[in-house]
């Protein structure tokens, strides 16, 4: 039974938001997955599992350190928004504990069930060492309450393989853009917790080259019909990053980055990984897009403005705002893709 919502503290209540641009929970059809081949890859399979198996980050993230929450009081704006960037990502790798851990637990194939056991394991690290930061700063996300009450949405597998992808495959993408920055500039470096990023992220990698192989295992998932799943979740992932990130301006100021070129090199990054599996890109760099990037940020701070305020007028204006986002995100879906019919081999090493 879900907890009283007056007894969770704010950062539990808002893992738990189903708003539009949060991390969602996922189920799907674990029996189904089961079902997929990994012949056609067997080589690179085994290379992989004998990684996973090997577990170099096993020690990482049982490391300590020592952080005056005080610190972060000068600005309260920073504090705001790197405790969202917090529980943001809290809530994300959770989610694919959970997903990954119910896939483990349902599936008939033994290979797979032990790949999506070793990635549980994975995430859980990651969202345990993300709560210990978070109780540092007095306000841990309460994981149990959390998995119990968060709403689920249901995604067929393939849907599953392209989301999931192309998530892991940004969180390396993200992490190492902003690892590598603070290495350059160490004293933008305001929180212990992103000494840990160059080893997370390389977990991220490696999940992504899983759901790769599984995908180059079974063709099927990559041709036809599905290259418009494929677009469809490159546009929606991809807008959904953007949008979110021009909400924490305080955050990437104090990076010392530019939050829009940053996204654009996230862009890039994770566009230039993806050609080892999917069968087309999107042109970022297009200045068609470009627009349509910020006529959909403009679109949503539109709305957020608009929230809390009460009368039909509102209510009609924020409707016409959620119909002029769904026009401009179905505009990025048209604009003209690039074909990649000759995806790379599945690097199993990190390449940035």
């Amino acid at each position: 039974m879900a907890q009283d919502s007056a007894a969770m503290n704010e950062s539990t209540k808002q893992a738990i938001e189903s708003r539009a641009l949060a991390p969602r929970f996922y189920t799907t059809n674990c029996q189904e997955i089961g079902q997929y081949d990994i012949e056609a890859v067997r080589g690179e399979w085994d290379a992989m599992m004998a990684a996973f198996e090997l577990d170099k980050n096993r020690e990482h993230f049982k490391q300590n350190y020592e952080f005056d929450p005080a610190e972060l009081d000068a600005d309260p704006e920073l504090k705001a928004e790197f405790l969202d960037l917090l529980v943001s990502s809290i809530t994300a790798e959770y989610s694919g504990c959970v997903l990954y851990q119910e896939i483990e637990r349902k599936v008939d194939n033994p290979e797979i069930a032990q790949l999506f056991r070793y990635m549980a394991r994975d995430e859980s690290r990651h969202a345990g060492f993300i709560n210990r930061a978070l109780n540092k700063l007095g306000v841990a996300v309460d994981l149990s309450v959390l998995k119990q009450s968060k709403e689920y949405t249901y995604f067929r597998p393939k849907f599953i393989f392209y989301a999931t992808y192309l998530s892991e495959k940004i969180g390396y993408a993200r992490y190492i853009t902003i690892y590598r920055h603070l290495e350059r500039n160490p004293e933008r470096r305001f929180h212990p917790i992103f000494n840990w990023f160059y080893e997370w992220c390389n977990d991220e990698f490696s999940h992504g080259e899983a759901f790769a192989l599984l995908m180059r295992a079974n063709p099927k998932l990559l041709t036809g019909f599905n290259k418009l799943y494929i677009r469809m979740f490159l546009v929606l992932v991809y807008t959904t990053m953007y949008v979110r990130d021009h909400s924490r301006p305080k955050l990437y100021e104090a990076f010392g980055m530019d939050v829009t070129e940053f996204d654009h090199t996230v862009f890039d990054i994770t566009t230039e990984i993806s050609k080892q599996v999917f069968p087309l890109t999107l042109n970022t760099r297009d200045p068609k897009f470009q627009r349509g990037l910020e006529r959909l940020l403009d679109l949503n701070v539109r709305a957020d403005a608009l929230e809390n305020e009460p009368g039909l007028g509102a209510k009609l204006r924020r409707m016409s705002l959620q119909v002029g986002i769904g026009a401009t995100i179905l505009r990025l879906f048209f604009l003209p893709t690039i074909p990649n019919e000759m995806p790379k081999q599945v690097a199993m090493q990190p390449a940035w």
